[in-house]
Order: structure tokens, then sequence, then C-alpha cells
């Protein structure tokens, strides 16, 4: 396991100095949003391809991810492309000035790397660990992956289509599973890699793997996902008035009180 686990972390670092090398030429660290997702598949690809058998967890595991990492990542590059560098990344420009490079290569590049080992572990550990044969852990975990999927995909999908529709930009998307969460896409993430920590209970060590979804899990909800988006509609009255009544994450029927104007 020694082996699997620095085989690991030498592919991540090769791999986010890669995409570190690419923003500095393109000048957007925005690119860092698409590389996330394509980790994981990197990781999962190259754990399966070491595994001592092509067991019926591990195919499973690893087709999750590449739906999902696939999935992610052409959305999120098709969202980025002619948009220019996503506000965070250019908040963080103009506020690290002349040590940008080195900031941005530490901490956004290499700290996500650093994410995506941890986020990964159940993954990694079933690809290479003994396994118990299937049971009901693997139905629980993907049906529980399903649902975090279908949140996910369905509301990055109904908020590129609120974005492409005429004098909707500025406004708040409140409609689908975005009047039930104020972010269904991260809550939907967040549930599929609790999916995935309950197939990992059938590898051996699997409970270890309950880091991936807590971090994953607080990272959307208080640190780089809710807060950091947020932030830049506080002083927005539609959004105020939205926030009063709907839940950050969990989805949940919205509070009664009048309802913003869409």
């Amino acid at each position: 396991m020694g082996q699997i686990i620095a085989l690991c972390i030498l592919a991540v670092w090769a791999y986010m100095t890669a995409w570190f090398l690419a923003a500095l030429v393109k000048k957007d660290n925005s690119l860092a949003d698409t590389a996330w997702g394509l980790g994981f598949i990197l990781l999962a690809g190259l754990t399966f391809i070491r595994a001592h058998e092509p067991a019926p967890r591990r195919i499973l595991v690893t087709a999750l991810v590449l739906v999902w990492g696939g999935r992610l990542a052409a959305h999120v590059f098709a969202r980025n492309r002619k948009r220019g560098e996503d506000f965070r990344y250019a908040a963080w420009r103009a506020r690290w000035g002349r040590w940008f490079v080195l900031r941005s290569y530490l901490q956004v590049f290499l700290l996500q790397g650093v994410f995506l080992l941890i986020i990964s572990w159940p993954v990694v550990l079933i690809n290479s660990a003994p396994q118990s044969g299937p049971g009901w852990r693997d139905l629980a975990g993907g049906l529980l992956w399903l649902l975090g999927f279908v949140f996910e995909s369905v509301a990055d999908a109904e908020l590129a289509r609120f974005k492409r529709q005429p004098g909707e930009k500025g406004r708040i998307m409140m409609q689908g599973l975005w009047r039930y969460s104020r972010h269904p896409n991260y809550f939907g993430e967040a549930v599929m890699w609790w999916g995935i920590f309950v197939l990992a209970l059938g590898s051996e060590g699997g409970w270890t793997s309950v880091a991936s979804p807590l971090l994953i899990t607080l990272l959307l909800r208080f640190v780089s996902g809710v807060p950091m988006l947020e932030r830049k509609y506080r002083e927005n009255p539609e959004f105020q008035a939205y926030a009063r009544r709907t839940n950050a994450f969990v989805p949940w029927w919205p509070k009664k009180g009048p309802r913003p104007a869409v």
C-alpha cells in the first residue's frame, strides 16, 4: 500500500504542476476547476490498472468516478471557455501581487492536489486493498452516489439553462432544485462521496476513508464552496430575500414568507 500511496502522490504532483504551467501560459487559474474532476479519473484509472484483479467493486467505483469526473470537467470547461478567469481567482491575482506565481502554485494547484489525494482515498483503497464479496453496502453506496449525481448534474444543467435566457444576467436562480437549496450542485457532490465511502466499507480498512466525504462536505459548505460564491451576492437584495427562504446546502422546503420576484 505504501508504494501505491507514493505513486499517487507523485502522479498528482506532476499532474497539478502541468496544469499550473498551463495556467501561467493562459493567465487563467480557472483551469484548476477543470483539472479537479479529471484528477480523480487519473487516480482511479492508475490504481485500477495496478489492481491485482478487476473485482466487481473496483469496476463499479472506477466507472462511477469516470462518469462523475468526466461530466464535471466537461461542464466546467464549457462554462469557463469564453468568460475568462473566474472572479475568485482574479481577486487573488490582484491581492497577491508579486507573490502571485508562488502562491498560485502552492495555494491553488498543490493545495488542490492535497485535497484530491485525501478525497480520492476510498477509491484508491477499493482498487488496492483486499475486498469482501459484493453485498448490501455496494447497493446502498451505489444508490447514494446516484442520488448525488442526479442532484449535481440536474442542478448544473438548470443553472446553465437559466444563464442562457435573455435578461437573466445578474439575476438569482430560484427554480427547480434551486428552490430547495441555494447550492444543490454542491450538495450532490458531497452526497456522491458519501456513497463512495459506503462502497469502501467493503474494503479492508475502509472505515479510514471517512475523511474523504467529511473533507469534501466541509470544503463545499464552509470553505471554498458556499461562502466564497455567496460573497459575490451578499449586497444583492434579491439574493438576501432568497437566502432568508432557502437552505444553503441541504435541500428542504422554502421557509414561509413573501417570495422574491423572479
